[in-house]
């Protein structure tokens, strides 16, 4: 039975406000009058009223009345219906609440808006429709001038079936064919990689199916596997001896101390100090402190492509995933603390356009600078906060400049965004490391966490392609939507088995990220020395009619994928059913076959197609390709810089040339750019304070100036002041100085991060204030494919990881290479 509930506003007034102005400002229609309500949609198994009223109660909403009004004979007004497109994570929480509840006829509850909006000239057709995207995200969201059909919104259609993409019955030949497949489908595979393919599957006998070569490209995109940091390296023609990854691990190697683990994890194991480990005694039911040594982990990596598309959910599973990768070290771990940082292109505030900005336009699929700053941060923020962790330090630049000393223009900026997540957090001494040794032939393959949803498709891929217009869809379908509630729940079932020590039933642990599964689960496995047999059916999913390919490829967030050993498994369903988070056993880690080759299988028990196939049976080194190594020649490429002479340009700009005006306005200018002034915007946003382990956050001194250079954590909670410990971040970027010397920038980047760190005390070493306990994350931003910028980011690393870092005695423990296409723009990923 279908009820549909009418809730309270849906936005604020001043939310109002600023949807009417933004409607007006940039759509040729004008609003006189806006509200909006919650729509609630019930889905009950029997008609029940006592659960009904209930419902009302708990949502203070009222019933739909069958004649309920309508704009009627008002031409000038128009009812616009939002719903959503998939399960929402509102929905999970809300039914979820409901069955704990006790309203067991419950199916689902969803939850939509119903807008009211009067337009001073009348509506007169779709046209009139342009500022749809202000009012909902094309992502989550339907759109609608007539309400949601309920039969359709709960129904579970028919099941898309596997494809088998029969790659040799083209007369072209199977390579022509592949190509087109890999277009359609954006799977963003280069000619060497389907070329392999082809040899592969020939050697198979057979053709692929859609679900391998997804998982494929998944598996060994840009994103997943670094390929250009990897590569080999001939500038001018001369061969280097160091690939990018070698250059980096040299800080390593030329100072390895007080680092546990470094490139093999989710993040960095870093050596720490004795402090407290408070959890729950299961056997006595009360809460024990433990003391031993803490063990901090760090890590920070980018979420650009998907902040680019859509801002929101874009940044806040750009944090969401950093928050998995803190969880799953070793064996199992727990975040502490968070950072996040925006570079975008310039602002273009309507009204308070900066004399220094330029407006050249953006892909239509691209959001601009200003809606990304608008909703990024918040997403963000509001992830962390409803996970349970603190944001405390942060960065924030515009920049947009034509940097070409000729008449064709060369604009270098951020069009496609730079979203930068990372943390500290820690782990236990016992599970810092993931072992071979822990896990046993027949292990349970587990997925923890929320249910496949048909969102978040070809992530790994699509944010290692060029992005253009035309890959619009492609680029949409690739971002996640965020569940922070669910990630906190899964994080209480690590936190449990942690807790019990060398009891913990967790043998092995990855996070699911880009690709989904299919990248998780091969790579779990892997990593555990063994193969993989999965069954389709035993991945929970809130969607029946999800194909084999939707179901393992799709990025529904807040997911971890496990190794749990058959005798761990009844322990770890009971932590499971008491946090309330849902689980699968999908699989077993299998060894070789008879042939002595591992595999890669996944079954359908329920198969879509006839006669039955399995949707993936591949030998592991077939998706792992042994030695493959791409080779880069690139060229250094002279820059034609634009002379700059500040007189001249605030002259122009100032309208005199009296020296003590031109101060006054460069004043003025200078405390009015982004990276100069307040950040207090995207700080008094979240609350710095949960967990209770915060020291320093951005505000200092009674007055609360958003001035802090660091961020400081203690590493426990305490009993005794004099034995306090703590951890230190700060952050240090200089892509501005990336316009005229990488290698220079790169280093400033390093030195401004020593220079934000030195306002907390480090622990002495062999000398004082030892750099030595000093350990960096490094991330790279490069249009590799643009003419010197593959030999500026070579020059950028062999500074700082061949030359800077070894002689100041720092290491970059921990590293996030990657390398953003060009878009709209060219060159438009500096360092």
């Amino acid at each position: 039975m279908h009820h549909v509930l009418i809730g309270e506003s849906c936005y604020t007034a001043s939310e109002v406000q600023k949807l009417v102005q933004r409607i007006n400002d940039q759509s040729p229609v004008k609003v006189a009058k806006l509200t909006g309500s919650w729509q609630y949609y019930l889905d009950l198994e029997t008609e029940d009223a006592a659960v009904l009223g209930s419902i009302k109660k708990i949502l203070e909403a009222i019933e739909q009345p069958t004649d309920a009004p309508s704009t009627g004979d008002n031409k000038n007004a128009i009812d616009i219906y939002v719903s959503p497109r998939n399960v929402s994570p509102w929905s999970s929480k809300a039914t979820s609440i409901a069955l704990v509840c006790d309203l067991k006829t419950v199916n689902r509850i969803e939850r939509g808006r119903v807008i009211h909006i009067e337009l001073e000239d009348g509506f007169k057709g779709e046209e009139d429709l342009s500022f749809r995207d202000i009012l909902h995200d094309r992502m989550t969201e339907f759109f609608s001038l007539s309400p949601p059909a309920l039969d359709t919104m709960f129904a579970h259609g028919a099941r898309n079936p596997l494809v088998v993409v029969d790659i040799f019955s083209d007369e072209r030949g199977p390579l022509a064919a592949l190509q087109d497949h890999n277009k359609q489908a954006g799977l963003g595979l280069d000619q060497p990689n389907m070329e392999y393919l082809v040899k592969q599957y020939t050697a198979l006998g057979r053709s692929p199916n859609d679900v391998e070569l997804f998982m494929f490209a998944q598996v060994n995109s840009e994103h997943c596997r670094h390929h250009v940091f990897n590569a080999s390296w001939t500038i001018d023609g001369v061969s280097q001896e160091n690939s990018l990854f070698g250059m980096i691990k040299n800080t390593h190697k030329s100072n390895p101390e007080y680092v546990i683990s470094a490139y093999s994890d989710n993040a960095a194991v870093l050596s720490g100090d004795e402090g407290n480990y408070w959890a729950p005694d299961y056997s006595t039911g009360s809460w024990k402190l433990t003391r031993e040594v803490v063990q901090p982990l760090i890590k920070v990596e980018t979420h650009n492509h998907p902040t680019a598309i859509s801002p929101f959910p874009g940044a806040a599973t750009g944090s969401g995933g950093e928050i998995r990768d803190e969880g799953a070290v070793g064996r199992g771990s727990s975040p502490k603390a968070g950072l996040a940082g925006f570079w975008v292109s310039d602002l273009l505030i309507p009204g308070n356009k900066r004399p220094w900005e330029l407006d050249i336009g953006r892909p239509s699929h691209y959001a601009s600078s200003l809606d990304i700053m608008l909703e990024a941060p918040i997403g963000s923020a509001r992830f962390n906060n409803e996970f349970g962790r603190p944001a405390l330090t942060g960065t924030f630049r515009t920049l947009l400049t034509n940097e070409a000393g000729s008449d064709v223009p060369e604009y270098r900026g951020y069009h496609k965004p730079i979203m930068i997540a990372g943390g500290i957090g820690s782990v236990r001494p016992q599970h810092a490391l993931k072992e071979e040794s822990h896990v046993e032939e027949g292990a349970h393959v587990i997925v923890l966490g929320g249910p496949a949803m048909l969102i978040g498709l070809g992530g790994g891929a699509a944010s290692s392609n060029t992005g253009s217009d035309a890959t619009a869809d492609l680029d949409f379908d690739s971002v996640q939507r965020g569940n922070p509630e669910m990630e906190r729940r899964a994080q209480m079932v690590i936190n449990t088995c942690v807790a019990l020590g060398p009891e913990s039933p967790i043998a092995f642990i990855h996070d699911v990220g880009a690709g989904g599964l299919s990248n998780a689960l091969p790579e779990l496995v892997k990593d555990a020395g063994f193969g993989g047999k999965f069954e389709l059916r035993q991945v929970e999913s809130a969607d029946n009619s999800m194909s084999p390919l939707q179901i393992w490829c799709n990025e529904a967030q807040e997911r971890y994928v496990l190794l749990v050993n058959r005798d761990g498994l009844n322990r770890f369903t009971s932590i499971c059913r008491r946090e309330r988070c849902g689980f699968s056993v999908v699989g077993t880690a299998v060894t070789k076959d008879e042939s002595g080759v591992s595999k890669l299988v996944l079954t359908d028990r329920e198969p879509t197609i006839q006669p039955p196939v399995d949707p993936i049976n591949l030998p592991m080194d077939v998706l792992f390709p042994p030695g493959r190594r791409i080779s880069k020649d690139v060229q250094r490429v002279e820059k034609n810089l634009r002379p700059f002479d500040a007189v001249k340009s605030l002259t122009e700009h100032c309208g005199s040339s009296d020296i003590g005006d031109l101060v006054t306005k460069a004043t003025e200018l200078v405390f009015n750019l982004p990276s100069v002034g307040s950040k207090n915007f995207l700080i008094t946003i979240g609350d710095r304070t949960v967990g209770g382990l915060s020291v320093r956050d951005q505000l200092v001194g009674p007055w609360q100036t958003p001035v802090a250079d660091v961020a400081v954590t203690l590493t426990s909670f305490s009993l005794d002041d004099k034995k306090r410990r703590g951890e230190a971040m700060a952050m240090g970027e200089k892509p501005n100085l990336a316009l005229i010397s990488a290698a220079a920038s790169a280093r400033m980047a390093v030195v401004e991060s020593l220079m934000n760190l030195g306002a907390a005390d480090i622990k002495p070493g062999p000398v004082n204030g030892d750099l030595k306990r000093v350990k960096l994350s490094a991330n790279w931003m490069a249009a590799v494919g643009h003419p010197g910028e593959g030999a500026a980011l070579y020059d950028a690393v062999q500074a700082i990881g061949m030359e800077l870092c070894p002689q100041l005695g720092v290491s970059i423990s921990c590293r996030k290479g990657f390398s953003v296409h060009e878009g709209l723009l060219e060159g438009q990923g500096d360092l």
